[in-house]
């Protein structure tokens, strides 16, 4: 164990089902948070995060199984149906996110675990929800973005719908899903009650497209994909120096008059194409093109310096390795380094967000194998016989 606090949520206990992305960082949130998680693994490989990432060392699952104990069970025979039945009886949270229709397969219907454990929240993820024409289909992170409206805004223009670099649908249903099982913890705490936590892949990305719905419903508007800026806000675009890509973000009158302050060309403020917010958006791409050809002619760290003397928002666009040399990350404590049980250190993105009372930590590295804590979580919490622990790992039960 890493010392540190024990947490807002210390004492909660999580009984962490399904792979992959999305019940899996909702664990992490959790664990970050600090409930104890369990995590039911596949006896054998595991959690097929344990070989995702880049690069041949795979170092992935060292961020998302942080904070998290590891047990092994068979979910697809019943005598491992039965053992993680007596688990999750012993938890206050079940994070699930297999196909609708699986555990209820298992004989682990939410309905009859609450019979048993009234107080039991039950957390489900899966691509399209619990009920509707489509909960039955299979779905993945992307094709929730897709469905959601994403995949359709996101790209250059004259091209079909990119992604971005990392499993957002996955997460974004992960963190709502966090989200409603702390309003449910609160629910419990009030009248006693669990409850089942419904969260859709499509649906948690939907929550963040703003007006998109409703600029179609009210003005017959479809988003389109607009590259790197969105129309009308300007500017606010990566704009490229001497050295690599600088974002600057002007949009706001009184910042603009900085700006322009600040190449040197006070008189596009009062330029009557770009004085105000509106006329700004209707030449945004030739503005965009001017202040190019300024930040073209300097380097990120002289541009970078105006842009602080000048109050205006703006930033270089960071890789890995420059957050890893910034200052600012080294002070907020942003990444952490964390001692791994096969790697050795690691560094990774700290627990967030930051609490003044009852701050989150990085408490305990990622479980090295799948059932490492087999012995302390079966015998110890089930009191379970080593013999009948044995048993069932020779039989593959766990």
């Amino acid at each position: 164990m890493i010392p540190g606090n024990p947490g807002s949520i210390a004492g909660i206990r999580v009984v962490e089902l399904g792979q992959l992305l999305a019940g899996p960082f909702c664990g992490q949130l959790l664990g970050d948070l600090g409930a104890d998680v369990i995590k039911v693994e596949p006896p054998g490989k595991g959690d097929p995060m344990r070989e995702w990432g880049q690069g041949e060392e795979k170092v992935q699952w060292e961020v998302i199984a942080r904070n998290k104990r590891s047990v092994t069970c068979n979910l697809r025979v019943p005598e491992g149906q039965a053992l993680a039945r007596r688990l999750i009886l012993t938890a206050d949270v079940l994070v699930e996110n297999f196909k609708p229709g699986t555990l209820e397969k298992w004989g682990l219907a939410p309905d009859d675990l609450l019979k048993e454990k009234p107080g039991l929240i039950i957390a489900r993820m899966s691509g399209y929800g619990q009920d509707g024409p489509y909960s039955d289909r299979a779905g993945f992170g992307g094709v929730g973005e897709a469905m959601g409206g994403w995949r359709y805004v996101v790209g250059e223009p004259d091209r079909p719908p990119s992604r971005m670099g990392i499993s957002i649908g996955d997460t974004l249903c992960a963190t709502y899903g966090c989200m409603g099982i702390l309003a449910a913890l609160h629910h419990r705490d009030r009248t006693g009650e669990g409850q089942v936590i419904d969260t859709a892949l499509y649906e948690a990305v939907l929550q963040v497209m703003e007006g998109l719905v409703a600029e179609y419903d009210y003005n017959g508007i479809i988003r389109e994909r607009s590259g790197s800026i969105l129309p009308g806000i300007a500017p606010s675009n990566v704009y490229t120096c001497r050295d690599g890509p600088f974002m600057i973000g002007a949009n706001k009158d009184a910042i603009f008059v900085r700006l322009a302050r600040a190449m040197g060309q006070p008189e596009l403020a009062e330029d009557e194409r770009y004085a105000t917010h509106l006329a700004r958006g209707r030449n945004q791409t030739e503005l965009d093109s001017l202040i190019n050809a300024w930040t073209s002619g300097h380097t990120i760290e002289e541009v970078d310096a105006l842009m602080i003397e000048h109050s205006i928002p703006a930033g270089r666009v960071y890789t890995a390795a420059d957050m890893l040399a910034d200052p600012h990350f080294a002070a907020r404590k942003a990444i952490v380094e964390v001692e791994t049980q096969e790697r050795g250190k690691i560094r990774m993105q700290n627990a967030f967000p930051k609490f003044s009372k009852t701050p989150s930590s990085i408490r305990r590295p990622a479980p090295a194998h799948p059932g490492q804590d087999n012995e302390e979580i079966y015998g110890g919490l089930l009191g379970m016989e080593p013999d009948e622990i044995a048993r069932l790992a020779t039989q593959g039960i766990v």
